[in-house]
């Protein structure tokens, strides 16, 4: 299931659109690799990444950068040595859609 969130790409969020309720985004979070965790409130996805050293854990901050601006949908990070907290919710809308899977799923696939 994570490929056909791979091969997809994020659709323009200005508002105007519901967000995913909290049944969706946690059927969501089912499609991702082990790791990701659905916020209490429904309304982000997080995942924290552990690497061997600093420049390891830049590399790979480096390469979500270059994702989100692919898919022009940005998450928040937090980089430390040796590990990436990824946070993702769509804030054009207080909360998950479509977008946040479909980035974390192709963060997911970096490590494939």
């Amino acid at each position: 299931m994570a490929n056909e969130l791979q091969d997809r790409h994020c659709k323009p969020c200005e508002g105007g659109v519901e967000a995913l309720s909290h049944e969706a985004a946690t059927a969501m979070v089912g499609q991702l690799e082990d790791g990701w965790a659905l916020s209490a409130d429904g309304k982000e996805i997080r995942r924290d990444y552990s690497f061997g050293g600093f420049y390891q854990t830049m590399s790979f901050a480096n390469a979500v950068a270059w994702i989100a601006n692919a898919e022009n949908h940005h998450p928040d990070l937090e980089i430390g040595y040796g590990h990436c907290l990824v946070r993702y919710t769509t804030h054009a809308i207080d909360g998950l859609s479509e977008n946040d899977f479909i980035c974390a799923a192709k963060i997911d696939a970096l490590g494939s």
